[in-house]
């Protein structure tokens, strides 16, 4: 099948693009260059010229940060492009598979996150990728994923290794928990959702959770460095501080996939070793 994958030179769109064409499926992998979702205009003609039988948005705008800021942006490419694939999706007979965020839960718990716990967004960030969800509708597949890793792109895996290869201090907070997750091991359960038309929310993320700061130092222990090069700090120590709250707590459950017998991605720390070897060879 044809399959159109925009975001596609991020993290995750790479990943899900190379799944795609190991599948031996015809892949449109559109950058933001090829096909900028923001404009409906575009939208429908790409997607009526090209006829996808999947849609698989990986684009968004993830400046977390700036979407404080810049929140017309925030909610231009995170809900009201959702709105453009929709309809495209439905005037064309297309299947839409859209990403989301951990964002989109408030932290204040201490169990992981399921896909019928209630959201309660911190941020303009996490509220509208909660906007593009609500927009992706009950027949679309939603996945939320959360602190994503791959070999491209910004990532605290990449961050962590040029900081150790340059021999500078590096100090990450230990107050915010979530599930390290992997744009490989996220990228093939896409891949399945989209073979089997499975609408609706799950939660995709590898299992385990850990904090920034104990996740920077097993990177540093994969890569052969001293886990001690890095210093635990709390969030409110953080300088410059961040404009946008984050969740302390944001680990998700794959309920779904479990309870669909679809299966989950392996625990972080498998994944991670192998990132690692493949980013440092």
């Amino acid at each position: 099948m044809r399959v159109l994958v925009t975001g596609a030179a991020g993290q995750l769109g790479t990943e899900v693009a190379r799944c795609f064409v190991a599948g031996d499926h015809e892949v449109v992998a559109a950058a933001r260059a090829e096909l900028d979702i923001v404009s409906r205009d575009q939208v429908l003609g790409v997607v009526g010229a090209l006829r996808p039988a999947v849609i698989v948005n990986c684009a968004a705008f993830t400046a977390v940060d700036n979407a404080e800021t810049s929140p017309e942006w925030a909610y231009a490419t995170n809900a009201l492009a959702v709105r453009h694939l929709v309809e495209a999706s439905r005037r064309f007979g297309v299947h839409l598979c859209h990403i989301s965020s951990d964002y989109v839960f408030s932290g204040e718990t201490a169990e992981p996150y399921h896909e019928w716990d209630r959201p309660a967004p911190l941020s303009v960030y996490g509220l509208s990728k909660l906007a593009g969800e609500q927009e992706a509708g009950s027949a679309a597949t939603v996945v939320r994923t959360s602190w994503l890793c791959g070999l491209g792109g910004n990532n605290v895996v990449q961050t962590v290794l040029g900081l150790a290869s340059r021999g500078e201090a590096m100090r990450f907070v230990d107050d915010q928990r979530g599930s390290p997750s992997f744009a490989t091991d996220v990228a093939e359960v896409v891949y399945r959702l989209c073979g089997e038309r499975r609408a609706g929310l799950y939660h995709v993320a590898n299992q385990g959770s850990a904090t920034w700061y104990e996740l920077a130092r097993a990177v540093l222990a994969a890569a052969g460095y001293n886990p001690n090069l890095v210093t635990p700090i709390t969030t409110a120590e953080l300088s410059p501080p961040r404009l946008a709250k984050r969740p302390a707590y944001s680990v998700l459950e794959n309920r779904a996939c479990k309870l669909a017998g679809i299966g989950e991605p392996p625990p972080y720390g498998e994944s991670l070793v192998r990132l690692v070897h493949a980013l440092v060879r």
